[in-house]
């Protein structure tokens, strides 16, 4: 584990996984400060954690230089999460997506330069664009589409994000690590943008048709959350994982039709065992519905047939690999939005 006596910042740590990754360090004894502005964290993420001795919350954005500075200061290792994500936040407000990746990412990592704090970047599978060699390897070459398509603008912002760690490193000696996340999924993930999981789970607790854009012949492999923390932690803790890039991710392929099946499936195993609070039904024949992209997102929105991880890399410098399989990850997240949704529709709630 990294060193006790080191102190640890988490930018966008009032997200999904930045919130997973406190509470895991805090849990380790270590003390932990994060910085959110909550455009797209929620504090309920991680209003569990302030009973902790050694735990922290700033109200920020990244780019307060006064701020950063103060924090970069008192830290020793900092995790850059912070990011806008989501494929609906994006093709909807590519400026915020552009300004908020690059702009913030050189923010920290000037702030980490001036106190030599090493520096976990990170970056997602979208980087690989367009590319049809599957497995996706960290040293493919990538492709991704036009400038005037509004969807390629994250995974564009996310490129320079690397590129622009990577020189901080080579040139001005940073450590510098960055890991490539492939869906990763769990409790306290939101629908909101686009993410899959949490709208099919949602929407079956609530008995609705599941959406499927596109023919839902498209497949992705969907990480466990705590399998996610506990890479971007191995790396953390590898001194010869500096100045590298690492895929993080699940291996079990899904389409997204089955995917929704599947979802289906494990929802009404667990309301005919009674172990699912009941909820008023609706009376729907139809259990899945597609949607043309054009309707979900915009004229012209491209998506990739496949996105699976070489996780070999990451193995071979840490030991790292998922130890949650898909029903697992499912079923997880099943039984945190369905206490959600109780708690919501309680008299209390």
């Amino acid at each position: 584990m990294i060193d006790l006596h080191q102190r640890v910042l988490i930018t966008g740590g009032a997200g999904f996984i930045g919130s997973h990754l406190a509470e895991t360090l805090l849990q380790s004894g270590y003390p932990v400060t994060i910085i959110d502005d909550l455009s797209t964290g929620k504090f309920e993420n991680i209003e569990h954690l302030v009973h902790y001795p050694h735990f922290r919350f700033t109200i920020d954005t990244i780019n307060n230089e006064i701020v950063m500075d103060r924090l970069a200061s008192e830290c020793d290792i900092i995790f850059h999460l912070a990011a806008a994500v989501g494929v609906m936040l994006i093709v909807e407000k590519p400026v915020h997506t552009i300004k908020t990746n690059i702009m913030g990412t050189e923010a920290v990592l000037k702030a980490a330069m001036r106190y030599r704090a090493k520096v976990l970047i990170a970056s997602t599978s979208e980087v690989y664009g367009k590319g049809n060699r599957v497995p996706f390897q960290e040293d493919d070459d990538v492709v991704i589409g036009p400038t005037s398509r509004n969807r390629w603008a994250y995974a564009a912002s996310k490129m320079v994000d690397e590129f622009l760690a990577l020189a901080y490193h080579h040139e001005k000696g940073l450590p510098v690590v960055i890991f490539r996340l492939f869906n990763t999924v769990g409790a306290r993930q939101t629908g909101q943008y686009g993410m899959v999981i949490p709208r099919f789970v949602q929407q079956a607790l609530r008995n609705e048709p599941l959406t499927v854009y596109g023919d839902g012949k498209q497949s992705r492999c969907f990480l466990h959350v705590s399998d996610a923390v506990q890479a971007i932690i191995a790396l953390a803790n590898c001194r010869e994982a500096v100045g590298k890039v690492f895929n993080v991710g699940a291996t079990e392929e899904v389409s997204i039709q089955r995917l929704a099946e599947l979802v289906l499936e494990l929802v009404e195993e667990k309301r005919s065992k009674g172990q699912l609070p009941k909820f008023p039904l609706g009376d729907n024949d139809r259990k899945i519905v597609n949607i043309p992209y054009e309707k979900a997102y915009a004229v012209g929105f491209e998506d990739l047939a496949r996105r699976v991880p070489n996780t070999d890399r990451i193995n071979q410098y840490t030991g790292w690999e998922p130890k949650h399989n898909l029903n697992e990850t499912l079923n997880d997240i099943i039984d945190f939005l369905a206490e959600k949704q109780h708690v919501e529709n309680s008299p209390a709630g």
